[in-house]
């Protein structure tokens, strides 16, 4: 079962709050008893300010008096705020084009807590955003690839980009298309022993967060190991990171997409590996480290150059 992370999953809750013209002594005694890094300054049911650790030090270090003074003098009152439906991928990227460490979180109008990078930091995994890379194809052909593998079966879709039959190189790119069918589930879930009730009874499923059933995220993750084995050579896995964006659903026509962005020398190199969803957006992101060693001499592969569209 693979779904986003999202904000209400990690927020601090209830959040603390005080009146402006409570003292910082007042806060700081709140802070320390709460083990609390901030406190969320609201007057009359409305949020107006914060204030951190980072404002406690700096208003001790500036103000003579400090202890009696209002929070009102040194609070922060530009506070940035996220809805508790925001997938924390998005929230650290607020935090991170805001400078800050910490979102106030709403539910509708309604204050319900505080999400911080310390709330977030064991689902890195989960909000690991890849940078796009900028390259140029070494060659402006497409390929249709009869490679090694077992099998094929017609409904299948394999495109490549880039490939050479001589060596992989970076830039050079699979796509391995399948719709995943309601057999594809079943037959998954008896031959990995996952079997969630979510993916296999439409009553149970229902009454989840996602409303109906949805394909194993594993399963949906597999079809890269699919694209990968298109690979001209034998393509072992070293390490992989993923992050499951959103659910696919039973009948979905989904493609894997694996992209060589760096050579690492001795067969080792650095992929991109997505899924897409039938919608065109990324279910899957995420990138892997493989060998990628010779195929044996009796099985050679073979590729059927096809000028792209833009040499036509």
């Amino acid at each position: 079962m693979a779904f986003p992370i999202r904000v209400n999953d990690v927020m601090s809750s209830p959040v603390q709050t005080v009146h402006p013209d409570a003292t910082a002594a007042e806060a700081a005694a709140k802070c320390h008893e709460e083990g609390i890094g901030s406190v969320v300054i609201v007057e009359n049911g409305d949020l107006v300010g914060i204030v951190t650790n980072e404002d406690f030090v700096r208003f001790l270090g500036e103000a003579t008096t400090p202890k009696g003074r209002p929070l009102r003098e040194f609070m922060s009152t530009e506070v940035v705020t996220v809805t508790a439906d925001t997938p924390i991928g998005d929230a650290v990227e607020r935090m991170f084009k805001n400078d800050i460490a910490r979102l106030v979180v709403f539910d509708d109008d309604e204050l319900v807590g505080l999400v911080s990078t310390d709330d977030v930091v064991r689902y890195v995994p989960q909000i690991f955003q890849r940078y796009e890379f900028d390259y140029s194809p070494p060659e402006a052909f497409e390929y249709r690839v009869r490679h090694d593998t077992a099998y094929e079966l017609s409904e299948w879709e394999v495109e490549s980009v880039g490939l050479s039959d001589e060596c992989v190189s970076v830039g050079d790119r699979v796509e391995f298309t399948k719709t995943i069918t309601e057999e594809d589930v079943r037959a998954f879930a008896t031959a990995s022993g996952d079997t969630n009730r979510l993916h296999l009874d439409e009553e149970y499923a229902c009454d989840t967060r996602f409303g109906r059933r949805i394909v194993h995220g594993t399963l949906v993750s597999g079809l890269i190991s699919a694209a990968l084995a298109r690979f001209p050579g034998v393509t072992i896995y070293v390490s992989e990171n993923l992050s499951f964006l959103s659910p696919v659903d039973i009948g979905d026509r989904v493609t894997a997409v694996c992209e060589v962005i760096e050579d690492y020398g001795r067969n080792k190199y650095q992929l991109t590996t997505d899924v897409i969803g039938t919608e065109g957006d990324r279910v899957i992101e995420g990138q892997a480290a493989v060998l990628i060693d010779d195929p044996p001499e009796a099985a050679a592969v073979q590729f059927e150059s096809i000028p792209s569209q833009s040499d036509s």
